[in-house]
């Protein structure tokens, strides 16, 4: 079973809480708003800890160190529709979307043409109020919303 271990900030501001997701890079999602943002997280294997995994994949996918995780909040795990499991923290912190420089993957692009392509994990980043990051989110995800809004009710 594949894993996935990653972090959620948020923060308050004037429109309430908010939490930074990741619009997922490539060909597939390009056109897509909804169910086409994440959490930034990444795959682990067997044997490394999950919250370090987080903090680790929070570095690739968005070229930014981690923040301090003092007060993580731990929301747990969910499956997603392909059999992912997984784990998330919130964490408070702010960041400005536009120092994001995301990590990379390449695929054979356009199928069966043999031509391999890189894409931006994340081709962007963004902050958004609660209610409409349940909009745009991977549908499991949404899970981490819920907990974290009882988590700060």
């Amino acid at each position: 079973m594949k894993r996935s271990a990653g972090l959620l900030l948020y923060r308050v501001s004037a429109e309430g809480l908010e939490v930074l997701l990741g619009h997922m890079g490539g060909p597939f999602f390009a056109r897509r708003d909804q169910g086409a943002w994440t959490v930034p997280k990444g795959e682990y294997e067997e044997g490394e800890a999950a919250w370090d995994a987080a903090r680790r994949e929070f570095q690739e996918e968005l070229g930014l160190p981690p923040p301090e995780g003092a007060g993580a909040v731990p929301l747990g795990e969910v499956r997603q529709s392909g059999g992912k499991l997984v784990t998330v923290w919130a964490v408070a912190a702010d960041l400005d979307p536009a120092t994001v420089v995301p990590g990379t993957f390449r695929m054979e692009w356009p199928p069966r043409s043999g031509r391999e392509q890189e894409f931006p994990e994340l081709d962007r980043v963004a902050w958004f109020p609660l209610d409409r990051a349940r909009e745009v989110i991977v549908t499991a995800q949404a899970a981490f919303l819920d907990r974290l809004a009882e988590h700060s009710a």
